[in-house]
């Protein structure tokens, strides 16, 4: 085998334009023949493969892989077929390993058969390709995992999902540990697709860094803990085996901490290390961060379920004789609560007046609902007063004026006593539609009461009017949003207080709760879909005759003909 070529002094299948200074090229070079003998090779290469030798051949000082990709590379064209050019031969690079090192094989063809092989180091570049590829996975895995974590806002749904993402992805079983409720921790387990939830009465101090963790300080290295050392409750049913490595890390909160995360591998397993442990705080960011918002939700949910229980209109029912019945429709059909309101306070004995209130706050929704909310208990503490109508009223709009809110309210009072088979009201309206009386003849009568509303001006002054009810008449006090509901074939036609005049008349001998939902009904049909305000309607009707039962302080009726 010939290394140089005299004529030309440079090195056979090397090209030209290089001379020898691919000899000194920071990279191996290695130069070998048809039959694979080695012609020459630079420093690096000596370095790579100590032992080469010009002559030696290239499968026993070089890795398998380069020789055998040499091998087909150098092959002659076979008999008879036609001479491929160098410089049109595909030149693939082989790839392989040798010591430890990722390698890349590049070759340059000679005319003459040689073959230079150049190799490029791409250890590096395949790790950093590695760890591109697993932070591009945790990064998906940490975005699946606040998806599933903030698809609900059920913290104990929240809690098993933790688990669930955490077992699944992290380590061979998984227990998220929530603040303690009467000294005992909610513990949720995961194994594979098994979940399970108890409460647990736990000394914190037995695993290392726990009770740290679950004050929200940072967690200590998992080569820390000895998993030996578990407590019988750290160790989930279900786990197979021995725990080999253990990792304990806070869940963080919206200020205050949303649990700890414990992570359990089996022995034999590799342990957690620090990109591990890492990714595990990263996760548990993520878990703690949807565990507080769905506590939060929680427990606004629940402060919301208790103040609309405290707005939302009572349900009547019979009085001390007198039959009550009301009905209520907010402008948005998604609420529950609005500025309409009434309520029935019974009197302390059948002697007593009931006192029924219907009114409307200007406003909607739950700015509206708040003053409502007031309004009712101002009332309620005026009980005691609520023989003079008048007095109630300027004592309500004193209230009113002094808050910070700018709304005022309308509202009528119906003072109501049963006398024999009669009914007794009182009515005072503060700025509200006239009550309407249903005789028993259909003959439908305005009370003849009037005054200005509350929370605006500094007097307010009123009118009252005495009605006194014959067995099966009824009264119905009732807000603007039914007359002023628009709606019909048209859609802007208002329902007005003719037709609700008409469809009262047409409810002769019914019962208050049957009254409540004929006008409902014809309300609701007329504005159909459209937009409308809050209605509210009371009815108070004086039943044909009754069995009078008494129920925790009211009657209940058995009616007959």
């Amino acid at each position: 085998m010939t290394v140089f070529e005299p004529e030309s002094g440079r090195s056979r299948g090397v090209p030209t334009a290089v001379g020898t200074s691919w000899l000194r090229a920071p990279h191996p070079a290695v130069v070998a023949d048809r039959e694979g003998g080695v012609v020459e090779f630079n420093d690096a290469a000596a370095d790579l493969f100590p032992d080469m030798v010009v002559g030696s051949w290239l499968d026993e000082v070089a890795p398998l892989w380069l020789a055998d990709a040499h091998r087909r590379l150098a092959r002659p064209p076979r008999q008879g077929g036609p001479a491929e050019s160098p410089a049109r031969a595909r030149r693939p690079a082989a790839r392989g390993s040798h010591e430890g090192r990722r390698l890349r094989a590049h070759p340059t063809l000679a005319d003459h058969g040689d073959v230079a092989w150049w190799l490029v180091d791409d250890s590096d570049l395949v790790a950093a390709e590695r760890a591109l590829r697993s932070e591009q996975e945790r990064a998906a895995l940490l975005a699946e995992a606040s998806t599933q974590l903030l698809s609900s806002l059920n913290p104990d749904r929240c809690l098993e999902k933790a688990a669930q993402l955490a077992a699944a992805h992290l380590a061979d079983a998984a227990l998220v540990i929530a603040p303690a409720v009467r000294n005992r921790h909610p513990l949720v387990t995961a194994v594979g697709e098994r979940v399970t939830r108890r409460h647990v009465a736990m000394d914190p101090t037995v695993v290392p860094g726990l009770a740290e963790a679950l004050q929200g300080f940072p967690p200590v290295p998992s080569r820390w803990i000895d998993p030996a050392e578990l407590p019988d409750w750290a160790v989930p049913e279900g786990f197979e085996g021995v725990p080999g490595s253990v990792a304990v890390t806070p869940l963080p909160g919206h200020g205050v901490p949303a649990g700890v995360l414990i992570l359990l591998r089996r022995d034999g397993r590799a342990a957690f290390d620090a990109s591990e442990e890492l990714f595990a705080r990263l996760f548990a960011a993520r878990a703690g961060a949807a565990l507080s918002a769905a506590r939060l939700y929680a427990e606004q949910a629940r402060v919301t379920r208790a103040l609309i229980a405290e707005l939302l209109p009572p349900q009547l029912h019979h009085v001390h004789g007198v039959d009550f019945a009301g009905g209520y429709r907010t402008s948005q059909d998604t609420e529950r609560i609005g500025g309409d309101f009434y309520d029935v306070h019974p009197g302390a004995d059948a002697g007593q007046e009931s006192l029924a209130v219907l009114g409307d706050v200007c406003g909607k929704g739950l700015d509206a609902a708040v003053l409502t909310g007031r309004i009712r208990s101002t009332l309620h503490a005026l009980l005691p007063l609520a023989g003079d109508h008048q007095n109630v009223l300027g004592l309500l709009n004193g209230a009113l004026l002094t808050t910070r809110h700018t709304r005022f309210a309308t509202l009528v009072l119906a003072s109501v006593s049963r006398s024999g088979s009669r009914v007794r009201l009182r009515l005072t309206s503060a700025g509200h539609p006239g009550p309407l009386i249903l005789r028993t003849t259909g003959e439908v009568e305005e009370a003849d009461t009037r005054g200005t509303l509350v929370g605006a001006l500094p007097e307010v002054t009123s009118r009252s009017a005495t009605v006194h009810l014959a067995p099966g008449e009824t009264c119905l006090l009732y807000t603007d949003g039914i007359t002023e509901a628009r709606g019909g074939p048209l859609g802007s036609a208002m329902f007005g207080e003719e037709r609700l005049r008409a469809a009262l008349a047409e409810c002769v001998g019914f019962p208050a709760e049957a009254v409540v939902e004929r006008m409902q009904m014809l309300a609701g049909d007329w504005v159909g879909t459209g937009p409308h305000d809050d209605m509210a309607v009371v009815a108070i009707t004086a039943p044909h005759s009754t069995h009078l039962t008494a129920v925790n302080g009211h009657t209940r009726g058995r009616y007959t003909a």
